[in-house]
């Protein structure tokens, strides 16, 4: 895993490590590579795109015999390494200098079963107990705090009488609904009976006529059987163990199906259980016993009352399952509609049967049943639709009727919970389109009947194992510059070695804090009573804005909010005061108890709501001009003029670890220390200094690694650090603050949303000559960081064309949400994403394709842009067409086309997108960055400098570049924290130019010490760094030195909207190809090419990793991340509060969203000159290029709605989730529902 690159941040890495050694622990035989993602697609990453991870398990795979039997028919040089992206024997060798290289250092040595499942390290390894699994099961009885009690019986007969005794207790296997419920949604379940050891629970008998399922069998198990049995038995009786085992191959991910039971997934009667239609549509018999041993049945059609309403009685449990085996003519078939397709909860979902009866001109249906969750309050079957279609003809005329009666049979309110009322609808009715040609396909007499190009409909989805490329030149520099070494914390953080902010341990007199929240978007505040929290178990204190001992306002530039609210609330989430508590959950259950009382105040929930009403952040109005565009616009040089909106969704940072802090006092009180997981440690010594009124230099701020931060954790860290600082300070304890994670996502603001109202003049050539473009930000309820993201994404308007007449306006909106905040492109993603919507929008007024109208204006060197600044050392041109070389563009344009020609139902799609992202932090103090360099008397090099290590390579860059500077070994060279008392005033890690500055600071500081060793190194040959050394001491040199940068030659004026802000651009092109399912909006991304212009790479290998992960992020953004807040769009939701506050309801990419073929390349030949050792900033740039799949999405939707006749121009706001998709293409089913412009809403 470290070596393939796979562990950035490292928080999720000891997840991925575990979940792979229970595969292989759980394995009779080497897995195959589709099982090893599988098991992987549990598990959540947000740093390295996962490629790299898949690449580091595939070792284990067996693909190849030759790699295990020790005969290989290569060379023993030939058969090194093994390509990550293969699976096989690789030549390439990484040790020449300017080598073409995918892997290399002889990282994939071919790996024998024997050596990688444990049977060799029995002494190191640490497995499950064996004396556990031989110990005689008893009965348990346990207590809990608060009264909660736990019980295992063994018998059948003991969990009766518990039933009896407790009718309410909750019956648990792997406890993965009511441990939720109690964690998350703290409900309190007093009795908890474990039913695991329950003989009759766990039955899985095959019967002469189904198969018996007792209610506490795993579903991993059941899976095993159902597997077994489609295998032996006749393929006409299986129906429906097949339908069983594609929803289970969806059914949440690995670690969920080995732990959670049939009969908790029945009883827990969720709306959207994917079991539950099933067993009702194969008429699954539920057994039922209550406690005096009275068995009875009941249909699972039937059992189902209510919203989590079930058929049992208080002393009844459900005993077992029992699953008919099917008859000849019998069709089950399974449908799920997620937002991501792995490990996600439904939209929709269904299980539809079908029993027909042959005559001898047709098929009438003898029998049906077709059951829908996501609809209702709970599972519900179809009944008029199947009264209807029992006794009918099997043929397109019962199609078309049925689709009528289903529609009028599954009615959805317009206010129903959960929204998307529309695209629910489509799903129901395409479901059932889907199942009648599947259905149809099988029988002789009417398959003839379906045309070819509809079997697409019914084509299950087929995922390959992802393959990919990584193509870069080694530049070498020295010992170490130029390498593709490995992430120095990473052996650490494979391990699960590695400390984070709340790995580390409180002392004994130490408390934790929980926040006192506001629940209201605009309020003033009446009262706050603590009383009830004070008489919480384990409560110590309650901190209010009167306790704040010096200034109670805040801001990172404006001193807008305040760290307590005082008279007013201006959105929900707001802190209002802070309890500590001797536990993390007694100070939260407290935190809960505070009685705030509230007036409502109007809210202002949206972009548009904000300019209706004038609500805008004081001075935050700018303008950028170039040309005239008026004069433009009315000389008739224009042969069009296009005018539009552009709604640009948020985005949530998501983090793998969330915000924490940890503060406690020194010397009396009279010093602070804090340990805090974030990007800008000198923010938080500026905060907590400002609120204690403590001088700086007594408050002392110190991160070792955070696990992830994306610009998260830039600003919006510091309030949390500050409010742990009060109680701290004032009772000289120390006090840990770590958010949950519903918390975290609720209060520290997201990616900002964007309104952008463009009018554009070209020719009918398709160049651009005119943009006037209106620019909104949704700031929140305080500016932090808007203006200048605002101020970004203007810069960035032009992406990469020439304009030659420009007016961009931009003000930032004042809403009542939670404050909106720096996230990897700083606002350079939403403007450029306006820009190519408007570029595609041309390309369809013309005719002409997109890529056709994007070279026609791209900018060329010595381009001046709108504010200014010329254009240098420009790579665009030879990125893209390489880019289009290497995906043979007009190729795969025709072998698309032809897809589609021959397909009605799946469709794919093309695009290609460049980017030019400026480097600099566009607010010119802040280019500057310190570092302190040791050199010690045994040859080893202490580095610390300013910049936070989250995942992205930093220290590891920065100590490559002290090696080679030194011609030392790079593990010689030691990083260990960063401190606010070792190098000051700190620029947060930000803007993708910490490598830049902080490399360029310590190579000063190095520079300073070479210098002064230099005389001493010309007198000696010296045998070693560590004798040097020596020498030098031993003259009294001073071998540490404080190194400092500035960034040369940039600088903006606002007031004359121009100048120079950006030091150099970073350039690159993506292309993509995807596929949808026009009838679910389902996608998924086939080809990903990605190639950039990185100079001469610090550290290819980590630069490879920051582009994939990047472009993982942004298709995130683009296609799946999606926040629904409570506003006039989403009425179901309460005002101002965030419903996709965890990742129950939020979905960030999984291991299955990746593309398929995701290869990366980075230019070669073209070093930069204004950088250290020639290289450029990697960070935020590919994170536009995911726009690619955005802009692919849009061509297949075009495809599909040509089919109908419609080839206009259409709105695709992102993400492009399910909804939006299928929505988006039309056809008889969604016409019956909305008319052709409908579009999904969206919170902006």
């Amino acid at each position: 895993m470290a070596q393939a690159h796979g562990s950035q941040c490292g928080f999720c890495t000891p997840g991925f490590v575990m979940s792979m050694y229970a595969l292989l622990r759980s394995s009779q035989t080497p897995p195959s590579e589709e099982q090893i993602e599988e098991c992987l697609a549990g598990n959540l990453c947000r740093c390295t795109g996962y490629r790299p991870i898949v690449d580091a398990f595939r070792v284990f795979a067996k693909t190849n015999d030759l790699l295990y039997t020790g005969i290989s028919s290569v060379s023993p040089e030939e058969a090194k390494s093994i390509c990550p992206s293969t699976g096989k024997p690789c030549s390439c060798n990484s040790n020449n200098v300017n080598d073409k290289c995918v892997v290399g250092d002889n990282r994939y040595k071919a790996t024998s079963y024997d050596e990688v499942d444990g049977t060799k390290y029995t002494e190191k390894e640490l497995i499950f107990p064996p004396e556990l699994l031989l110990r005689t099961a008893t009965p348990l009885s346990l207590t809990g705090f608060g009264g909660l009690m736990w019980y295992r019986p063994l018998t059948l007969q003991h969990l009766l009488d518990l039933k009896v005794k407790y009718p309410d207790a909750k019956l648990i296997v792997g406890n993965t609904e009511v441990g939720i419920e109690m964690r998350l949604k703290r409900l309190q379940y007093r009795v908890l009976v474990s039913v695991t050891h329950v003989p009759e629970l766990n039955v899985l008998n095959v019967k002469d006529d189904g198969l018996e399922i007792g209610a506490a069998v795993r579903l991993s198990d059941l899976l095993s059987v159902l597997r077994k049995v489609v295998t032996e038995r006749d393929v006409h009786e299986t129906s429906s163990c097949r339908a069983l085992i594609e929803q289970l191959k969806w059914f949440a991910g690995t670690q969920i199906r080995n732990a959670a039971s049939i009969g908790g997934n029945i009883c827990t009667a969720s709306p959207i259980s994917d079991l539950n239609p099933l067993w009702m549509a194969v008429g699954a018999k539920f057994r039922i016993i209550d406690s005096e041993g009275n068995s009875r049945t009941t249909l699972a059609e039937n059992f189902f009352l209510g919203y989590r309403k079930v058929d049992l009685a208080s002393s009844e449990i459900l005993l077992s399952v029992f699953l008919p085996w099917n008859k000849r003519f019998e069709y089950v078939k399974e449908f799920k509609q997620s937002h991501r397709r792995d490990d996600d909860i439904a939209i929709v979902n269904a299980g539809m049967r079908i029993h027909l009866q042959e005559t001898s001109e047709s098929w009438v249906v003898a029998d049906a049943s077709i059951a829908y969750g996501g609809v209702a309050p709970c599972s519900l079957s179809a009944k008029k639709t199947k009264d209807f279609l029992i006794g009918k003809v099997w043929d397109q005329n019962l199609l078309q009727d049925a689709l009528k009666v289903l529609q009028n049979d599954i009615i959805l309110k317009e206010d129903a919970p959960g929204g998307m009322v529309e695209f629910r609808k489509s799903l129901t009715l395409s479901f059932f389109f889907k199942f009648f040609l599947w259905v149809s396909h099988q029988l002789d007499g009417v398959k003839e009947s379906i045309p070819a190009s509809h079997l697409s409909a019914m084509q299950p989805v087929h995922r390959p194992t992802i393959t990919g490329s990584q193509d870069y030149e080694i530049m070498k520099h020295g010992t170490s510059v130029g390498s593709p070494e490995v992430h120095l914390s990473a052996k650490l953080q494979v391990t699960g070695e590695a400390e984070y902010a709340d790995d580390i341990q409180l002392p004994l007199n130490g408390l934790h804090a929980a926040l006192v929240l506001s629940r209201k978007p605009h309020a003033r505040i009446l009262s706050i009573d603590g009383s009830e929290a004070m008489s919480s178990p384990g409560f110590v204190g309650l901190f209010l804005a009167k306790d704040v001992p010096a200034d109670n306002k805040i801001g990172p530039v404006v001193y807008d909010e305040e760290l307590f609210a005082t008279d007013y609330v201006t959105c929900v989430g707001q802190v209002i005061g802070v309890v500590v508590a001797d536990t993390h959950e007694n100070a939260k259950t407290a935190a809960r108890k505070v009685n705030v009382k509230y007036e409502d105040l109007p809210a202002i929930l949206s972009i548009k709501e904000a300019i209706n009403a004038g609500s805008f952040h004081p001075n935050t109005e700018k303008c950028l001009i170039k040309g005239d565009v008026d004069q433009c616009f009315q000389s008739g040089q224009c042969d069009r003029i296009i005018e539009g909106e552009v709604h640009i969704g948020g985005q949530e940072h998501f983090y793998l670890e969330p915000h924490s802090s940890l503060v406690w006092t020194l010397d009396g009180g009279s010093e602070v220390h804090m340990i805090s997981s974030t990007q800008a440690p000198q923010k938080h010594q500026k905060y907590v200094s400002h609120v204690l009124g403590l001088p700086m230099s007594k408050v002392v701020c110190k991160t070792k690694r955070i696990g992830g931060g994306f610009g998260g954790k830039e600003t919006r860290s510091a309030f949390i650090a500050a409010a742990a600082s009060v109680p701290s300070y004032l009772l000289n304890r120390p006090v840990k603050l770590t958010l949950d994670r519903d918390v975290d996502m609720m209060i520290t603001g997201q990616r900002h949303s964007f309104l952008g109202k463009y009018k554009v003049g070209f020719t009918n050539e398709g160049r651009v000559l005119a943009l006037d473009l209106e620019i909104y930000n949704n700031g929140g309820n305080s500016l932090d960081l808007s203006l200048a993201i605002l101020e970004r994404a203007m810069f960035h308007s032009d992406n990469v064309y020439d304009i030659p007449n420009v007016r961009i306006v931009g003000k930032v909106c004042f809403t009542n949400f939670p404050s909106h905040t720096a996230f990897r492109g700083f606002g350079g993603p939403q403007g450029m994403l306006i820009t190519e919507n408007w570029i595609h929008r041309i390309a369809a007024e013309l005719k002409m394709s997109p890529e056709e109208i994007k070279e026609i204006n791209f900018q060329q060197a010595g381009y001046i842009s709108h504010y200014g600044q010329q254009l240098e050392h420009c790579t665009l041109h030879q990125l893209w067409n390489e880019l289009k070389l290497s995906c043979d563009f007009v190729k795969a344009r025709e072998q698309v086309d032809l897809f589609n020609s021959h397909n009605r139902w799946k469709k794919r799609g093309i695009a290609m997108v460049p980017t030019k992202f400026g480097i600099s932090f566009t607010t010119k103090l802040m280019n500057q960055a310190g570092a302190l360099v040791h050199v010690y008397t045994d040859g080893t090099v202490l580095v610390t400098h300013g910049g936070v290590e989250m995942g992205q390579g930093l220290h590891t860059k920065v100590a490559q570049i002290a090696a080679s500077a030194f011609n030392i070994p790079l593990s010689s060279v030691f990083i260990s924290e960063t401190s606010t008392d070792k190098v000051p005033n700190s620029s947060p890690t930000a803007a993708s130019a910490s490598s830049d500055m902080y490399g360029a600071a310590v190579l000063d500081a190095c520079e300073q010490i070479k210098a002064r060793m230099e005389p001493i190194a010309s007198r000696n040959n010296f045998n070693s760094f560590a004798e040097l050394a020596v020498a030098c001491y031993i003259e009294r040199i001073d071998l540490s030195a404080h190194g400092f940068y500035i960034t040369p030659d940039i600088g903006f004026d606002w007031k004359m909207g121009k100048g120079k802000p950006f030091r150099y651009f970073t350039y690159g092109a993506a292309f993509s190809e995807v596929e949808i399912d026009t009838l679910t909006g389902d996608f998924h991304t086939r080809v990903a090419n990605i190639i950039m212009d990185l100079g001469f790479s610090l550290n290819p290998a980590l630069d490879v990793g920051q582009i994939e992960g990047a472009f993982i992020q942004g298709l995130g953004w683009l296609a799946l991340e999606e926040l629904k807040w409570g506003d006039a769009a989403h009425k179901w939701i309460p005002p101002g509060c965030l419903y996709t506050c965890g990742p129950g309801a939020y979905k960030i990419p999984s291991i299955n969203d990746v593309p398929l073929k995701f290869n990366v390349s980075l230019l070669k030949g073209h070093p930069n000159v204004k950088a250290i050792h020639s290289s450029k900033a990697v960070g935020e740039p590919p994170f536009f290029l995911a726009s690619a799949v955005f802009f692919a999405i849009k061509d297949a939707i075009r495809a599909a709605r040509l089919e109908v006749g419609c080839g206009d121009w259409f709105p695709l706001d992102n993400p492009a989730t399910p909804e939006r998709i299928r929505m988006a293409c039309l056809d008889d089913i969604t016409s019956s529902l909305v008319n052709s412009d409908f579009h999904p809403k969206l919170s902006v």
